[in-house]
């Protein structure tokens, strides 16, 4: 495997995961990567998130005590048939998983797997999906990087850019990192802090 997998386009991802620990380290690899993640810790928390909104990927662990990650994966079947299922596992035997769920889910990832394997099966699932390819995902990633690149030129921290704009840092970092949309006029305020124009933003994002 390539050491210097692009990451994927922006994805909307839920995970399913009863270790904290590794929820708390995917909350941050996935913050870094640019990728909107929201996480339960068991499977009714799983299923009232995809009820409130469909994601690109799920994330689903197989080992979780009581809980039957092969229960999970056939209700996810049973009502999202197209939905792209990742499944992060411990066992053994990975041959094994793929022999019994490879009509049913995209990939596998062994814990403890590296930020490189994940980048890797994450892009790789874009692609074969057609993920984070969505008008509204390319503009908040474009706006996010303009955002960025224009703060990093004047050599201003978040912070700096929320006393000019009035936006609140974690709205600030949420909409640099492409994900969240900004509201007119959040838009307004951060180019006009930045002496930018929102159109030319606009513009280099392909809007």
């Amino acid at each position: 495997m390539s050491e210097h997998t692009e990451p994927a386009e922006h994805l909307r991802i839920v995970s399913l995961d009863d270790d904290a620990d590794f929820r708390e380290y995917l909350a941050g690899v996935m913050a870094e990567e640019g990728h909107e993640l929201r996480q339960a810790a068991t499977p009714a928390e799983l299923f009232a998130l995809l009820d409130a909104e469909l994601p690109d990927v799920v994330l689903l662990d197989m080992k979780m005590g009581r809980h039957s990650g092969e229960a999970v994966l056939a209700d996810l079947r049973a009502k999202w048939d197209k939905l792209c299922v990742i499944v992060v596992t411990g066992y053994p035997s990975l041959e094994t998983m793929r022999t019994t769920f490879k009509q049913d889910v995209y990939d596998y990832l062994a814990k403890p797997f590296s930020l490189e394997e994940l980048r890797a099966t994450l892009a790789q699932a874009a692609e074969a999906y057609g993920l984070g390819k969505r008008p509204q995902d390319r503009l908040r990633a474009g706006l996010g990087r303009r955002m960025k690149l224009a703060r990093t030129e004047r050599g201003w921290t978040l912070r700096q850019l929320s006393e000019a704009s009035g936006i609140s840092v974690s709205q600030l970092s949420s909409i640099e990192r492409g994900a969240h949309l900004p509201s007119l006029e959040s838009l307004l305020g951060i180019a006009q802090a930045l002496d930018a124009t929102p159109s030319g933003w606009l513009s280099e994002a392909g809007f």
